[in-house]
């Protein structure tokens, strides 16, 4: 897949008005528009979601930014959104801002992977929990450092500059990763902590770009370089991805099965759905992995758009979990869709399915 095709697929931007064929004679002024942003990590999901959503539900229009989670938080705060996304749950303090109040609801799940590009190297990578936090907090500098050569004895690694691509913007991502990292190694704890936005070392070795989308442009066009991204993303634009030491000490790749080994690790969903995975458990379970939030009012300005959000809900929870997979995501478990579901005054019996 070429760099035009694979930046069209992860466009920034959806917006999926509603064809001739479903109802063109409806007056475009009495369609709902449902205005969103926020996180780029769950956007090739919701673009499919969301273009399914609208060819089957005459009269609705489905307009998503995917701007980052910290621009999505911030534009449910300010209220020019209908509804917002993010990776990095509402802290208590943005929850206390919205003055209609929030809900969390979990959507999807997805895998957070360590994207590189060796021409001259091994096509497939191992890297241990010390490797990638050192890459990450800036101490490791060379691809041939002993700490990575010695979970790669198998093959030769190139002498060259570690090129570390990171998030120019406020980023759920970020969090997720900062999260694990935090987990696993104190140094980095103290260093950088949990952040959506982190300040990264000062060395021209880290270079900044824009959302998922970004890092993985500048990942795959700069020799060298290693980047933390969706595991989507990699996928759609055939980017090598590290196999990761877990806590059980195995190497594990972002497979489907690892990753719903990760969420399995943990089932008690608190009340408000906020459910961190920082390092989760088991010897078949990927590291970096989290679930992504939808952040809907809790009281609507208008009850057509909030009956829509909510019927939207019920179409993601429903067949819309088959596309997950597909396209790199984890299909959520029957517990998680029953308790969203719920949270919505929805009546868990019935078919969600298409609209």
């Amino acid at each position: 897949m070429n760099l035009n095709r694979s930046q069209s697929i992860i466009a920034l931007s959806f917006l999926f008005i509603l064809g001739c064929n479903n109802d063109a004679s409806k007056p475009a002024n009495d369609r709902i528009k449902l205005q969103g942003s926020g996180a780029s990590f769950p956007a090739p999901l919701y673009m499919r979601w969301f273009q399914d959503y609208t060819k089957n539900t005459p009269g609705v229009i489905v307009d998503y930014q995917a701007k980052g989670s910290g621009a999505g938080i911030k534009d449910l705060i300010n209220e020019t959104v209908d509804f917002a996304a993010s990776d990095a749950a509402m802290t208590e303090e943005e929850i206390a801002q919205v003055k209609r109040g929030v809900i969390m609801l979990p959507m999807t799940a997805g895998k957070i992977v360590l994207a590189f590009n060796l021409p001259d190297g091994p096509k497939e990578l191992k890297l241990s929990r010390e490797a990638y936090a050192g890459i990450f907090s800036g101490k490791i500098t060379k691809w041939d450092d002993p700490i990575i050569a010695k979970c790669n004895e198998a093959v030769k690694l190139p002498s060259m500059d570690v090129t570390v691509i990171v998030r120019s913007d406020s980023s759920g991502t970020t969090y997720v990763l900062s999260s694990h990292l935090s987990a696993i190694s104190p140094d980095w704890k103290s260093s950088f902590g949990i952040e959506k936005s982190i300040n990264w070392p000062s060395d021209p070795r880290f270079v900044k770009g824009p959302k998922n989308d970004g890092v993985t442009a500048l990942i795959k066009q700069t020799p060298g370089s290693i980047g933390y991204i969706e595991y989507g993303f990699a996928k759609q634009t055939g980017l090598p991805v590290a196999s990761l030491e877990n806590q059980s000490g195995k190497y594990v790749m972002p497979t489907a099965e690892s990753g719903l080994a990760a969420l399995a690790s943990e089932t008690n969903m608190p009340e408000n759905m906020v459910l961190w995975l920082p390092d989760p458990q088991g010897e078949g379970s990927y590291p970096i992995v989290s679930y992504t939030w939808l952040l809907c009012y809790k009281e609507s300005a208008d009850p057509a758009k909030a009956t829509a959000i909510k019927e939207l809900v019920r179409y993601c929870m429903g067949d819309g979990q088959k596309a997950s997979e597909s396209l790199g995501y984890i299909p959520l478990p029957e517990h998680v869709k029953e308790r969203v579901l719920q949270s919505l005054g929805a009546d868990t019996t019935a078919s969600a399915t298409k609209p």
